[in-house]
């Protein structure tokens, strides 16, 4: 499958650099013709992930990420040159699936693009089943939503796969780091905070229909998914 990459970036210098190294790995990359209307062109291109700079004409990233999720699932990875924990909590918590500072190296940065597709694409097609249960639950592996008594709870795909593999792991621990390498492939390229703000986010969803306490964080080991 070719791979349509959606890079929202208005330094000319980092796109055409980016569009480069990730066209050696055949990977297309397009980007907004107007960054005042950047939906238009995310439309049109119809993109396999997105990267999205915060700081850019018009509108910043945390902008056009809401109206990118209000449409789409697509994932997103946000690229930029601030270093406030809080603007990596809150592109996270608009369902961003990772955030690399700037200045960055752009092998790391094609590991995460690459980690991500793969996660995103891959993931489900290979597994068995459609449909997990757990706690009376229904955990729809193809749509990423979970269902219980009637309600209905839309997790982002970060969300999802964490779930999964706790639940697939039921009444047994998995480890930060296994669920780190699940995630991202390799360790080396993960902000171990982002996994804690998944993990938080992940929970507060789960709350919604009864489940806040179905997960449980095993101090210095890890998480598990245990049957109530």
């Amino acid at each position: 499958m070719d791979m349509n990459i959606f890079i929202v970036e208005d330094d000319s210098a980092i796109y055409n650099s980016l569009k480069e190294r990730l066209g050696q790995w055949s990977l297309h990359v397009s980007g907004p013709i107007d960054f005042h209307d950047v939906m238009k062109s995310f439309i049109q291109e119809k993109p396999h992930l997105v990267i999205l700079d915060i700081q850019l004409p018009a509108f910043d990233g945390f902008h056009w990420c809401r109206e990118i999720r209000a449409v789409s699932k697509v994932p997103i990875i946000f690229l930029s040159s601030r270093d406030h924990p809080m603007d990596m909590v809150m592109a996270m918590n608009m369902g961003a699936d990772d955030y690399i500072q700037k200045p960055f190296h752009t092998d790391v940065l094609l590991a995460k693009i690459q980690a991500t597709l793969r996660r995103t694409y891959a993931y489900t097609a290979d597994e068995a089943a459609d449909v997990l249960e757990w706690n009376g639950a229904m955990i729809d592996m193809k749509r990423g939503i979970i269902r219980l008594d009637g309600h209905e709870v839309e997790l982002t795909k970060n969300e999802f796969f964490i779930l999964a593999v706790l639940v697939q792991a039921k009444d047994e621990i998995v480890s930060r780091d296994e669920l780190i390498r699940k995630l991202w492939d390799d360790e080396r390229f993960v902000n171990d905070n982002t996994l804690t703000v998944n993990v938080t986010r992940l929970r507060q969803k789960l709350a919604d229909i009864g489940l806040g306490d179905a997960i449980l964080t095993k101090k210095g080991m890890g998480y598990m998914a245990v049957s109530l």
